[in-house]
This record gives structure tokens, sequence and C-alpha cells, in this order.
């Protein structure tokens, strides 16, 4: 029941608070004109409000505040989005450097651990785990600390590669807000076999439901036609509470993989491509999956709904595979969609 409270207090938050901040992003300039902005990867047209992060961090900040117990994890989960938020602000009106952003990814991931979220193993999917909680290093600086050198360096680099991930697919009206609820809900279900660091099982099961009531309420106005963006702030936070609550939930980072599959493989493809292309894997261009079956003739609508109708197929299959499975189920998923985008480069170099 009380999943059920966060998830609707959250989801009225968000929705509610979306409204002032499409007033409050035209009045400061927080927008997208591509008359005067030009972007390779933006599909829409006109100008569009940015700074969908805000409704979505008020949300969760709120939420959270009411019913989670403040334990120093949930305090540095709060405090890194709200950097993250503000970071997010900076972009949608400076258009910040993706060199600068990818920094202050990094940063802001490394304080996140500073509180305690670490990757102390990861599942193997042949069986057992893979530990990386044995090289640690001790050091006093005001006191004696330590480090868990692998388990640390990994969890840094999880989180900045699931915040650029998921923030690169959404690039249509309603696709990002979409399946990042979903996946969050997925996450809630499966969190509640697990106990994670030192906050309880039920603690990460109700984080999940909040992010996932949060980013549904704000679906609503991004959805085609879309009044406002999630702009960096609201891609990025996406993929560092997604990331965040892979970790807490052990063994789960395959799942939130699983779950996330097309933008994952889309974004892995996308990197390789640049680089073939001698172009800056940072630098925006216009090539993501979502791009693709926009060429194919697909509507904004339709491909929302597609990557929503995939997370949810992909999620309920999670609930049921096992390592390997899972491990079988992405390569599977990855072969299919490498080669329909080859398909689609072919034609479309064909009629070219």
């Amino acid at each position: 029941m009380l999943n059920f409270i966060v998830f609707l207090l959250a989801l009225l938050i968000a929705y509610l608070s979306t409204i002032p901040t499409i007033y409050f992003a035209k009045k400061f300039n927080l927008v997208t004109n591509k008359k005067t902005r030009i972007h390779p990867a933006h599909t829409h047209t006109g100008l569009v409000p940015r700074g969908g992060g805000l409704p979505i961090y008020s949300a969760l900040f709120l939420t959270a505040l009411v019913f989670i117990p403040i334990s120093k994890i949930v305090s540095g989960i709060l405090i890194t989005s709200g950097l993250l938020v503000i970071v997010g602000i900076l972009d949608d009106y400076f258009d910040l450097s993706p060199y600068l952003r990818f920094s202050l990814n990094l940063i802001i991931s490394a304080i996140m651990i500073s509180f305690g979220l670490g990757i102390p193993y990861i599942s193997n999917p042949f069986g057992g785990v893979i530990q990386l909680d044995q090289w640690r290093l001790t050091f006093d600086l005001f006191g004696t600390h330590s480090v868990l050198v692998l388990a640390d360096l990994f969890a840094i680099i999880w989180l900045t590669w699931i915040m650029n991930m998921v923030n690169w697919s959404k690039g249509v009206d309603g696709q990002l807000p979409g399946f990042v609820a979903i996946t969050a809900f997925f996450l809630g279900l499966l969190s509640q076999r697990f106990t994670a660091h030192d906050i309880s099982a039920q603690t990460v099961t109700l984080l999940s439901f909040i992010v996932a009531g949060s980013f549904l309420g704000f679906l609503p106005f991004n959805f085609f036609p879309q009044k406002i963006m999630p702009g960096y702030g609201g891609g990025a936070l996406a993929g560092f509470l997604l990331g965040i609550l892979s970790i807490l939930s052990f063994g789960k980072i395959g799942t939130a993989i699983l779950i996330l599959a097309i933008p994952t493989i889309d974004a892995v493809y996308t990197i390789i491509r640049r680089i073939k292309n001698k172009q800056s894997p940072f630098r925006a261009d216009w090539g993501h999956f979502h791009h693709k079956l926009m060429e194919l003739g697909w509507g904004k609508r339709r491909i929302a709904v597609f990557y929503w109708v995939v997370s949810i197929i992909l999620g309920t299959s999670s609930l049921f595979l096992r390592g390997i499975e899972k491990l079988i189920a992405f390569i599977m998923i990855g072969v299919i969609l490498i080669s329909f985008i080859l398909i689609i480069e072919k034609v479309k170099k064909v009629k070219t």
C-alpha cells in the first residue's frame, strides 16, 4: 500500500510542478529554438521549453523527504541528484561543452560513491559472483578512511555510463520518461528480494516507485506534441537514478542492462560509429535508433510507445530469467537491433 501511495504522490507533485516550470522556462529563456540553437540530434520543431529535470527532482525530493528514512546514502542521492539538475539547468541556458558535462558526471558520481554507495561484487552469468572489494586502500585524512578501489571505480564508471546512455535516448517526445518509469518499476519489484548496503530493501523499493512516479507525472507534458523537454538535467538524472537503484538492489545491474537493452545497444553502436567516422563520441549527431525509425516513416508517438512496450516485455522477462538467460536474451536483442540498423543504412545508401 505504501508503495502505491509514494508512487501516486510523486506522480502528482511532478505533474503539478511541471506547469509552473514551463512558464518559468519560457520566462528565463530555458528553451530550445531550432532557429537559434542548431542541434543535429533534435527532432522537434519550433520553440520548446527545457528544464524538465526540475519538476522530476522536486517530486523525488519532497516524496523521499516525507516517506523515506534519511540515511547517509539517501542524503547522498538527494544531494547529488540536485547537483545534476543544477548542471542540467546551466546546460539548458548556456549549452555547456559535452566534455565539461562528462567531467561533471564523473565528479558527481564520485561524490555519490563517497556517501557509501559501491559495487562490492557483480553476478557472474555463468554462476557465482565476481568480487570487486578485495583491493582496499586506507589513508589518514581527518581520521582513518578506506577506499575499495575496484568497487568504487566500477561504480563511478557505471553511473557515468548509464547517465549518458539513457540521456541519449530522449530524442523523441515521451520516449525517455516512459521507459525510465517502467525500468524503475521493475527494479522496485525485484529489489524486494534483497537487502542492500546500509538501507533496507523496503527503502530501495520505495525509492524505485518514487522515481517511477516522478517520471510518469512528467510524461503527459512530454508526450507528443511535447510542451516541455527533459533537457540534460532530466535525461542525465534518469540514468543516474536508475544506476543507483540497480546498485542498491545487489545483482540488478544485469537486470537494468536487459530492460534498457535498446538504449544500451544504441549507445554502444553510436560510440563505435562515431569513432569509425573519426568523430568525437561526445559530439551529438543524427544517427540514433529513434532517428532510424523516423527515417522509416515512424511517427513520434509510435516510436515512444515502441520503447515502452519493449521495456515492459524485457522487464517482465527479467522477473523470471536467471543470469545466463539474461545474457543470452541481451545478445539476441543486440544482434536483431544492429542487423536492423545496418539494413536501414544499406537501403538508405541504395536510394541515394
